[in-house]
């Protein structure tokens, strides 16, 4: 089973170290460590791990006490915070940016469908949906679904209206990331049911991809799919 830690730690030599000693304590293997970013004499870092825990499906992901084992281990250590632990399904190493583009270029009809399959592994989230925002007008409104991932809710309704512009927000205990596609009528929102929030350096990835996305689709595609 794959975990993602996001924590954030003292920017300075050894802070790093004393996190991955602790892993290694606690038998999780690390296999990939990512820097989201550092800002007043700190770093944000994604660690994912392989967990010694044989599980698979729905009942794994929602595996509260691993996390939590994770999580109190961790918060020990001087100056560290732990910002979240959560199952993920991203594969260390990979490149699913570049595949997601490959996959466009190939089939651009497709290419809303096949941005919203792929964003959750993407970015460590559960779904992601797009909603139609209505004809014309400003502030747009909330309509339909056009499209979802395998995991997505089948409806999507959030109160208020259309933000303006990219920003990360929650519905309960959901952590949201919406992204409007004022030129085709859509706002891309991606969900995370566990774990930290979304991270600016997340929310800059999925805006430059819908950005190319948007670019490579042709007009009307996300009329196309239901």
């Amino acid at each position: 089973m794959l975990l993602r830690l996001r924590i954030s730690l003292p920017d300075r030599p050894g802070a790093l170290g004393q996190v991955t000693r602790a892993l290694g304590t606690i038998g999780a293997d690390i296999h990939q460590v990512t820097v989201l970013g550092r800002e007043g004499g700190r770093a944000v870092d994604d660690f994912t791990v392989a967990w010694p825990v044989s599980a698979d499906g729905p009942e794994a992901e929602r595996n509260e006490p691993v996390c939590a084992h994770v999580r109190d281990r961790l918060s020990g250590l001087p100056g560290v915070s732990v910002e979240g632990v959560w199952i993920t399904r991203a594969v260390p190493g990979a490149a699913p940016g570049y595949d997601l583009l490959r996959y466009v270029v190939a089939e651009p009809v497709r290419a809303y469908a096949t941005l919203v399959d792929a964003l959750p592994d993407l970015v460590g989230a559960d779904w992601a949906v797009t909603v139609a925002t209505g004809p014309g007008g400003r502030p747009a409104r909330w309509s339909r679904l056009v499209h979802r991932s395998v995991r997505a809710p089948a409806e999507f309704s959030p109160a208020g209206e259309v933000p303006p512009r990219a920003v990360v927000s929650s519905d309960g205990d959901v952590r949201l990331l919406c992204v409007p596609v004022q030129d085709a009528g859509l706002c891309l929102v991606v969900g995370r049911r566990q774990g930290a929030e979304f991270h600016p350096a997340e929310l800059d990835c999925v805006m430059r991809l819908v950005e190319v996305v948007a670019m490579l689709a042709p007009a009307g595609e996300a009329t196309t799919v239901g």
